[in-house]
């Protein structure tokens, strides 16, 4: 089958001592201290086997995401910007949907034919941490394109386990519909995970503010006004993205550099009168930029919800917690907790929409040429069509 393969260098920075287990298994906790001169290639290589408890899932949609860019990009150095767990070579690509076409002899929820969704964290379910129910956090997570062989291919095998069926929502809309929007499950389920499951949620008539318009914090855009949002704020650095986010929903989309002088922090407490907002979302990855204005504009109560990772440090004013009773809370992922299965249901009761963050299709094909026009950071969702 022909599957696209990133390979680079395992050269660890001079500041960066990789622990044994890293430097054994060639697998880096923290990519961009390790991975240098990345290549991509599109190659012929074999089919997966799958075990017994595994499907073998034809892929239909495999959308393109920022943990993507971020292996694709490089620094000065020449070493890759995506932080997290990074096993190379490996296919990429994670946030998929498909066909189930075989099942292990020990699967019991799925036959072929069955169209699914699936999860990127590889969690084990063994770990102290998974059984005591926080799968996003296993001690011997992998990750799905990154860690471990992904979807940017004809086939991928996957454990039962991580397989959400997505026939109901067949019902709904045409086939070439249904795996789009079922590709779009696992960003959103991140922003599902972090505003509801992490974050605790908010009431009805909340306001929430979410910094970075991409597919992460479009998501997010999208949920808190289906949630019941009284006043949904989204800032970003560049046009394109900030109409998205109005077409996804936000009351008022900005981009931050034609703001004529007015900051977010004065602007989200130009709209709530001074009360601040309830939730902020920060799903850029630009914690130095953004943290600053979420403490200027939080409510009493609120929270600043933590989705955009990114390897930096940055400073707070710590009296504002204390003064407001707030909190900073950070998530990862979208395993677990029924997201899968809810985002299912919105989708499928025509209470959520998320069409309209997808905003290029590529062909298998140009599948580099697309990743290279995610650096650009201009569109919504990108996808890639198998």
């Amino acid at each position: 089958m022909k599957a696209l393969v990133a390979d680079a260098e395992w050269k660890p920075r001079e500041s960066y001592a990789p622990g044994a287990n890293e430097e054994k298994q060639k697998k880096a906790l923290v990519g961009s201290q390790v991975w240098r001169n990345p290549t991509f290639n599109i190659k012929e290589v074999p089919a997966p086997d799958i075990r017994n408890d595994e499907v073998l899932i034809r892929v239909k949609a495999c959308g393109i995401c920022g943990s993507d860019t971020h292996l694709y990009e490089t620094d000065d150095e020449g070493y890759i910007i995506f932080s997290g767990l990074t096993k190379l070579p490996c296919i990429m690509g994670h946030e998929f949907s498909g066909v189930v076409e075989k099942i292990g002899s020990r699967v019991t929820t799925l036959r072929p034919g069955d169209k699914v969704a699936v999860e990127s964290i590889m969690w084990c379910g063994s770990c102290e941490i998974c059984r005591s129910g926080a799968p996003n956090q296993c001690r011997n997570i992998e990750l799905l394109g990154l860690s471990a062989d992904g979807a940017f291919a004809e086939f991928a095998a996957v454990a039962e386990r991580y397989c959400w069926k997505i026939n109901e929502l067949a019902e709904r809309v045409p086939d070439d519909v249904v795996f789009d929007l079922g590709a779009l499950i696992e960003p959103v389920g991140c922003a599902y995970n972090g505003i509801f499951i992490s974050g605790g949620g908010f009431k009805p008539g909340a306001v929430v503010t979410v910094y970075g318009a991409g597919p992460i914090g479009l998501g997010a855009v999208a949920l808190a006004k289906t949630a019941g949002a009284s006043l949904v704020i989204s800032f970003d650095v560049n046009n394109e993205r900030a109409k998205i986010a109005g077409d996804m929903g936000a009351d008022y989309s900005f981009n931050v550099f034609e703001m004529d002088g007015c900051s977010p922090a004065d602007k989200v407490l130009e709209l709530t009168r001074g009360s601040g907002a309830d939730v902020q979302v920060e799903a850029a990855g630009a914690a130095p930029q953004t943290i600053p204005e979420m403490e200027k504009s939080l409510s009493a109560h609120g929270k600043i919800i933590y989705l955009g990772r990114a390897a930096t440090s940055t400073p707070m004013y710590l009296d504002v917690l204390v003064s407001g009773a707030n909190q900073v809370i950070g998530a990862r992922g979208h395993a677990g907790y029924g997201i899968f299965p809810h985002i299912i249901r919105l989708l499928s009761s025509n209470k959520l929409d998320i069409s309209r963050m997808i905003t290029a299709r590529y062909p298998f094909e140009k599948v580099i040429d697309a990743l290279e026009a995610s650096t650009e950071r201009i569109d919504g969702k990108i996808l890639i069509k198998m």
